[in-house]
């Protein structure tokens, strides 16, 4: 049928093969299933799901190296920050995810997921969510081979990693959403980044998903 694409007037179009969600679990039925989910309900959520969730955003997968992410040079300028206060047997507080030995090491004790959610310019619907991971970058990492436009190659990689904890978490039955607004210094300072060459890119409230959905 005709086209009026800006530029590509009276060309022809071509019909794509239609997409339809297919098996419970597949990447197509996750793909349909994502939405950006803003109401969490109370409960806990379990250390096997959040190791999935921080596997997805930065985990190893072969030659010790390589890793659940495309990262320029394979050079991997993310650090990944989990801030919760209800995952069975963890406790309340903020985690630095380590890929090398796929753990978690403590950074601050207590539940600062009501400090993170001010420092996102007051959404207090982040601190509802059982945990929230936090992605920075160190630019240095990729600049020094790139230069500046080593900025955006972390900025891709940033995104891709937030589509895996977002596809991941709805197959774990866990909702997520993506949240840009928030103070660069506050949520460094809650992470424990600030005075390191950390800077905060995305935060990622995940949790058990209430009825309502954006």
């Amino acid at each position: 049928m005709p086209s009026n694409v800006y530029g590509q007037t009276n060309q022809e179009s071509i019909d794509l093969p239609k997409i339809k969600s297919m098996e419970n679990g597949s990447l197509t039925d996750l793909l349909y299933q994502r939405r950006s989910v803003r109401n969490f309900s109370p409960g806990e959520i379990t250390l096997d799901q959040v190791s999935r969730i921080l596997f997805s955003a930065q985990g190893i997968t072969r030659q010790n190296r390589f890793r659940t992410v495309p990262s320029a040079g394979a050079l991997y300028p993310l650090e990944v920050y989990l801030v919760t206060g209800s995952v069975q047997g963890l406790e309340a507080g903020v985690y630095a995810y380590r890929p090398h030995g796929h753990e978690l090491i403590q950074v601050s004790s207590g539940d600062r997921r009501e400090e993170l959610a001010g420092q996102c310019y007051g959404q207090m619907w982040v601190a509802e969510a059982q945990a929230v991971v936090v992605i920075c970058a160190v630019y240095d990492r990729v600049t020094g081979k790139y230069g500046q436009r080593g900025e955006r190659y972390a900025h891709i990689e940033a995104g891709c990693a937030a589509q895996n904890v977002s596809l991941t978490g709805y197959s774990l039955g866990l909702g997520s959403t993506v949240v840009g607004a928030f103070s660069d210094k506050g949520v460094a300072e809650v992470v424990k980044a600030a005075g390191r060459e950390e800077k905060p890119l995305v935060v990622m409230p995940v949790g058990l998903m209430s009825e309502e959905r954006d």
